[in-house]
């Protein structure tokens, strides 16, 4: 069976224009959202990027393209194209741009925009989307349908997602704390995210994913569901639960759902392994969130800058957090969470961990 890496990553959100300004911003420190007008007077917390003075589609164009170029995709253009979003183009929808086209036509468009040749793929499975991307362009590279994939998540502001969280009353007033003892909701982002997925061996392998749905609680996590999906993304790897080094949390700042979620875990890990959230620094940025989680995560382990908490944990909660990168990190868990009944994860494996713990057992 052919293997698949993750030949390259790009990401451009609130933390800076690509991942290099994202670590810098993290050595700096504080994180805090900054503010998103609902309505005349009435903000709410948002971790957008800065405003640029363009048009929408000028902006989402120029984000794209930075996005890719930083993953080396453009060198690669017939692969797979797999377009993860909640929202797509909704931005300019609402500048009255007419609603008279089918959902394909953003992907067709990014398409034009990167002069793509391969193959376009739409994934919209809400906030599991950009995992479920992951997972299907792993899957036509390991099959052989394709050389290489380019996973792209794309989650860019507009009035109706965030008023419809909004009226839900799933958001923040204040900023969100993953685990914490004040969580009072989350806060959404902005992110263009790319993965390359290649066949070529470097640094990180696609070692496992899975995807469970169960919509008994459509708004909310399902502990059974988040343990046979953490089972199948570890069988899908070959893997034991004691192998894994940390786990990527879907956390958001929900009272209910980041309980729920540990509570799941622990029907698979005798000993929860070290744990972390980032949407304290990013927010949650939906489509895009398993995409734009996974470059930045790596870009932390591999330059050495490890993402801070900056509140109190909550206590009942017993979570292992990851306050500093854990001393062997080989395989990680990636979980995200969504609408719908979505639970995915994907295992990734360090190489080079795994070729130096060989070197030193020889």
């Amino acid at each position: 069976m052919t293997d698949v890496y993750l030949a390259g990553r790009g990401l451009a959100s609130a933390l800076g224009p690509d991942l290099a300004q994202a670590v810098l911003a993290l050595r700096r420190g504080a994180v805090v959202p900054g503010r998103f007008e609902l309505a005349p007077g009435h903000l709410t917390p948002y971790f957008g990027m800065p405003p640029s003075g363009e048009d929408w589609a000028t902006r989402a164009r120029r984000l794209v393209i930075d996005a890719v170029t930083e993953s080396g995709a453009l060198a690669d253009r017939d692969g797979a194209l797999l377009l993860a979003s909640t929202s797509f183009d909704m931005g300019v929808r609402e500048l009255g741009v007419p609603f008279d086209l089918d959902i394909a036509y953003f992907g067709e468009q990014v398409a034009d925009w990167l002069e793509w040749r391969g193959p376009i793929f739409t994934v919209c499975t809400a906030c599991t989307s950009a995992l479920n991307a992951l997972a299907s362009g792993a899957a036509l590279v390991r099959a052989g349908d394709v050389g290489s994939a380019l996973v792209l998540g794309f989650e860019l502001a507009n009035h109706l997602t965030i008023g419809g969280f909004q009226a839900m009353q799933l958001l923040s007033p204040s900023g969100p704390q993953p685990l914490g003892a004040a969580r009072n909701g989350l806060v959404l982002g902005e992110a263009v995210a790319a993965l390359h997925l290649s066949a070529t061996p470097s640094r990180w392998r696609l070692a496992g994913a899975a995807n469970v749905v169960d919509s008994s609680d459509p708004a909310g996590a399902v502990a059974g569901a988040v343990a046979t999906m953490c089972r199948q993304a570890l069988a899908a790897g070959g893997l034991q639960a004691q192998q894994i080094d940390l786990i990527k949390l879907q956390a958001a700042g929900s009272g209910l759902n980041d309980s729920t979620e540990l509570a799941g875990l622990r029907q698979v890990f005798d000993t929860l392994p070290p744990v972390l959230s980032l949407k304290a620094l990013l927010g949650h940025t939906l489509g895009a969130a398993g995409a734009a989680e996974i470059a930045l995560l790596l870009a932390c382990i591999e330059s050495g800058v490890w993402p801070a908490r900056d509140y109190p944990l909550d206590p009942a909660l017993q979570a292992p957090w990851a306050a500093h990168s854990p001393p062997r990190l080989r395989h990680i868990l990636a979980v995200i969470l969504g609408f719908g009944g979505g639970h995915a994860a994907v295992v990734l494996e360090d190489m080079l961990e795994g070729m130096l713990e060989d070197r030193a057992a020889r």
